[in-house]
């Protein structure tokens, strides 16, 4: 890992092409990572972007109990977010991964305790599987503490281990808004309507921020087996202008908070002027999502996988480093429509069917970086699937990624 790290510092000096507001955040000092595919942050200027980071300490142990596990791995963030001239009053949006939501009362005072002001805006989903257990924690800061604001909701009472949405001075992030009834916090058993508690509430969220479902750039649509595909996109569609959507990573996982089955984090941009929806010609308009959008020069991008667009399209690779492979090329498209490339990724989180496969999917995705490596979050976040081709020779995805992208003054 000190190599890493050492790479990533060669590749800062002048001769280093690389743009000249992105920086790699390295701490002098800090754990092991749990992957080797990413920088531990990156700094944009505007906002710092920090990898996920598990409960390791510094010689390599892990607290044995729950809330030291926490409290561990957020002070590994803060080590990044320190390294970057911050400090954790900086910190707008954190997202957990959890892989035994049981624990999840243990994490709300946690939290509580660490944030004992104000809390982030925070998204927490269960997973199958992760680098390191108990939980890991990605985050973003914000540089200028101007305009920061915590969002509340009327008549909801304020949790202090997270709020409900961090306003910056450009941006909204909103955290995980459940499917169940805001009233009593009980999950209907219709899915239609568990989706519309969960829409409803990221979008009364956007509402108390003085903004509308038009400003969002970027949703994480959460949802278990339990939540046809169908009736989310349905639902969904009804609430966002054809064409013009999100940009979406819609995620099955293993679990979410107090036993909802679909909850909506995501990203909205104060100024619709800096809005814009990035589309390659070879795509058609979608009424679930955009394949990018601009929040200002930060681009969100959906999540994309292997699979080969057209009428006669699919996944037709059976290995995940031969996935991966295509699902580069798919994202370059997007990245292409912008004006952009990979050297201007900054973050990227990776979804593994089987996380054991992070060696072969780092082997391809390290080549489509010539500069610094984004921050990165990896994760496999349900049970592996089987990998035996339809009659169709389609094969499921094993990997998936999504990522945002931050372009310099000079590409305007």
């Amino acid at each position: 890992m000190r190599l890493l790290f050492l790479l990533a510092l060669s590749v800062l000096c002048p001769t280093a092409e690389t743009h000249a507001q992105l920086r790699a955040v390295v701490p002098q000092k800090a754990a092991a990572a749990n992957q080797a595919l990413g920088s531990p942050g990156i700094d944009t200027g505007d906002y710092v972007y920090i990898s996920g980071q598990g409960p390791r300490r510094l010689d390599g142990s892990t607290p044995p109990e729950f809330a030291g596990q926490v409290r561990q791995s957020l002070e590994n963030v803060r080590t990044v977010v320190e390294a970057a001239g911050l400090a954790m009053d900086h910190v707008v949006y954190v997202q957990v991964y959890l892989d035994d939501m049981s624990r999840y009362e243990a994490l709300d005072q946690a939290f509580a305790e660490y944030f004992p002001k104000v809390a982030p805006a925070r998204g927490v989903l269960g997973v199958a599987r992760l680098p390191e257990p108990s939980l890991q924690i990605n985050a973003v800061a914000v540089r200028d503490l101007k305009g920061k604001q915590a969002v509340e909701l009327p008549n909801f009472n304020i949790n202090k281990a997270y709020s409900f949405g961090m306003l910056t001075h450009d941006r909204l992030f909103v955290s995980t808004m459940l499917g169940s009834d805001p009233a009593n916090g009980n999950v209907p058993a219709n899915p239609a309507t568990q989706v519309d508690f969960a829409l409803e509430g990221l979008k009364m969220v956007v509402e108390a921020a003085g903004l509308t479902l038009s400003n969002m750039v970027f949703v994480n649509p959460y949802l278990t087996s339990e939540i046809p595909m169908r009736i989310m996109n349905e639902h969904y569609a009804r609430r966002f202008e054809f064409g013009n959507t999100p940009g979406r990573a819609t995620i099955q996982v293993s679990s979410l908070p107090k036993g909802a089955h679909i909850a909506y984090t995501g990203v909205a941009v104060r100024d619709l002027t800096q809005r814009r929806a990035v589309r390659p010609k070879n795509m058609p308009p979608s009424p679930t999502a955009s394949p990018c959008v601009f929040a200002g020069d930060t681009l969100y991008c959906s999540a994309k996988s292997g699979f080969i667009p057209g009428p006669n399209g699919g996944v037709f690779a059976a290995s995940t480093a031969d996935q991966v492979r295509q699902t580069m090329r798919n994202l370059l498209d997007n990245l292409e429509e912008a004006g952009m490339k990979f050297d201007q990724v900054v973050s990227t989180t990776i979804y593994l069917d089987d996380l054991s496969e992070s060696a072969a999917f780092g082997k391809v995705y390290r080549k489509y970086f010539s500069g610094v490596l984004p921050a990165q979050t990896t994760v496999q976040q349900i049970q592996p699937a089987g990998r035996e081709p339809d009659e169709e020779g389609h094969y499921p995805d094993l990997e998936q990624m999504s990522l945002i992208a931050v372009r310099s003054p000079a590409n305007h």
